[in-house]
């Protein structure tokens, strides 16, 4: 295996080049289908590190345009928040009697 296929596309996931690009060779030409195949885009930045690059190695594997590739959505919170600020809010809040 070349150095470049030793590149680290997910890194929550520790997910390789070489793994993306051999699941788009198994058939996994979406971003979801790879997702839920290699777990790419289920770590803690929820794909925000590297849908990109992964819809960049779908295109640039299989020939689709951009356009032609649903991307991952991403999921609220937007912005990941600790849960430490959620449980402040909470004890803010007055509860409705």
């Amino acid at each position: 295996m070349d150095r470049d296929n030793e590149i680290i596309v997910c890194f929550c996931e520790d997910i390789t080049k070489a793994q993306i690009l051999e699941a788009i060779d198994e058939g996994y030409t979406e971003p979801k289908e790879i997702k839920g195949h290699l777990r790419a885009g289920m770590g803690e930045c929820e794909g925000r590190g590297c849908k990109l690059q992964i819809m960049q190695l779908i295109c640039q594997r299989t020939g689709k345009f951009p356009g032609d590739i649903i991307p991952l959505t991403v999921r609220p919170p937007i912005k990941p928040t600790p849960i430490g600020v959620l449980a402040k809010i909470a004890k803010q809040e007055k509860p409705m009697r």
